[in-house]
């Protein structure tokens, strides 16, 4: 096995960044603590660095750690209780053809491999609501605005961001709104998740 020492994670980065013109993908492991995510933005953000040997002048991966998360926040509804909604920033280039590309089909047949939950996602409001279908003895009813669990949610932004990649991978001739995507860079998308669903997330990933 060849060993190699990096000075510092954007030498990492860089590397990583080579081994691809050669590989399909790299699995990377390491335990808690030790730098995954900041590597995974080092990596994103190589087109930052200023004469860069690779000559990356713009954006070019797609990538799902713990700031993608970040960009869903919980408005709890404080006041009445009742109606809570996950709020998307509106400002972030994930989101970028949220209005055009009709995400909530897109979105539905992933989440159903993993939850019983749907949802709706608002574009005017950059929300998205969530409901439950609830059988309580003889009575049958939809139970709208709930709050999913922490695992739950974390399933739904993975779909999302599966939905993003598959929008990326059709996308032939660049032209469309992620067409700019060259790399796809997923860290730890199994935190928070109950052993079954990790198993499935493994498995889909190894699909794709």
């Amino acid at each position: 096995m060849n060993e190699q020492t990096f000075n510092d994670l954007p030498s990492l980065a860089e590397h990583l960044r080579d081994e691809l013109d050669k590989k399909e993908f790299i699995l990377l492991y390491a335990h808690n603590g030790v730098g995954k995510t900041r590597l995974s933005m080092e990596f994103k953000d190589y087109w930052k660095r200023p004469n860069n040997k690779r000559g990356v002048m713009a954006r070019d991966t797609l990538y799902f750690n713990a700031y993608t998360e970040d960009l869903f926040i919980w408005d709890n509804d404080l006041d009445n209780d009742s109606e809570r909604v996950l709020l998307l920033n509106s400002q972030s280039r994930f989101f970028k053809a949220l209005d055009e590309v009709e995400m909530d089909n897109r979105i539905r047949p992933l989440l159903e491999r993993y939850a019983d939950f749907d949802f709706r996602i608002d574009t005017e409001k950059w929300e998205v609501s969530f409901s439950r279908e609830v059988l309580d003895g003889d009575r049958h009813y939809t139970e709208y605005g709930i709050k999913v669990s922490r695992g739950e949610e974390k399933i739904f932004i993975w779909c999302f961001f599966l939905a993003i990649v598959q929008l990326a991978l059709d996308d032939d001739d660049g032209s469309g709104p992620y067409g700019w995507v060259k790399y796809i860079y997923i860290d730890d998308p199994i935190s928070s998740l109950d052993d079954q669903n990790a198993v499935a997330i493994a498995t889909h990933l190894a699909g794709l």
